[in-house]
């Protein structure tokens, strides 16, 4: 399936369906938390996910199936951002701390009235995408990470637009990219994108093999060693490499 026709998919059902083409109205998979960031550059810090629905791609191996996939466009919900300010606020008890914004891909829908409203009252806001879609307020964030997906996915990067992804930001948000890796074509992939963009700190991580059922400790655990030993053994010392730390405190149990 091409990206064109997924993006069409995404907008014609939602539109039809659920009315998410309703001025203000952003389309949620889920909201929870607070937990704690399970990756990238924030990893370990306390967050409240705000996970949106819709995607423009299909990665082989993605873990948030339910956020993505249009036949899980009836478990989504559309809110004002007065309503999911309003939901974090009340996970938060009102106290101020970061916010995720996931997908899906969540560059797919205007967010900004969600980022202002909740920064005037202490919060922060991280955004994860691939780089495939750019949005005039990724220059309101606080961190935007950008995670390009490998040839594991076997989706395909467009350069240019991860380049107009960069130029959106302005250089205001904290910025970082992020790559999961599964096997040797990942991680030369990795490699390529460091030197493409040595500017930007670079986050690895094993990625789940295993999204469906419990998690597999074992195999996680024999990637990142390998992982590890590939970066040490080249001398690659710009890059930081980390686990899935929610896969494993929680395996593949949703909302944490």
């Amino acid at each position: 399936m091409s990206e064109t026709k997924i993006m069409t998919d995404i907008i014609s059902s939602s539109a039809q369906e659920l009315e998410f083409d309703k001025p203000n109205r952003i389309r949620v998979s889920e909201i929870f938390g607070p937990t704690i960031q399970g990756e990238g550059a924030l990893i370990g810090q306390p967050t409240v996910f705000v996970r949106t629905g819709g995607c423009d791609y299909r990665c082989d191996w993605c873990d948030s199936m339910h956020a993505v996939d249009i036949k899980y466009r009836h478990d989504w919900t559309a809110m004002t951002a007065q309503q999911v300010f309003a939901e974090i606020e009340d996970l938060t008890g009102g106290k101020p701390l970061m916010v995720s914004l996931s997908g899906g891909n969540p560059a797919i829908q205007n967010l900004a009235p969600l980022i202002a409203l909740g920064q005037q009252q202490g919060y922060r806001f991280a955004l994860e995408t691939q780089g495939s879609i750019s949005q005039t307020w990724f220059a309101d964030l606080n961190v935007l990470t950008l995670s390009p997906k490998p040839p594991s996915s076997t989706m395909t990067t467009d350069w240019s637009l991860f380049d107009e992804c960069l130029a959106m930001a302005q250089n205001k948000p904290e910025l970082a990219m992020k790559i999961v890796i599964f096997d040797d074509l990942d991680y030369q992939y990795a490699r390529e994108a460091a030197e493409r963009y040595p500017e930007l700190p670079l986050y690895l991580q094993p990625g789940n093999h295993k999204i469906d059922g419990a998690s597999d400790a074992r195999g996680l655990h024999d990637r990142l060693l390998w992982l590890t030993e590939k970066v040490t053994n080249d001398r690659w010392f710009t890059v930081t490499v980390l686990p899935q730390l929610h896969v494993v405190l929680w395996g593949n149990q949703r909302g944490v």
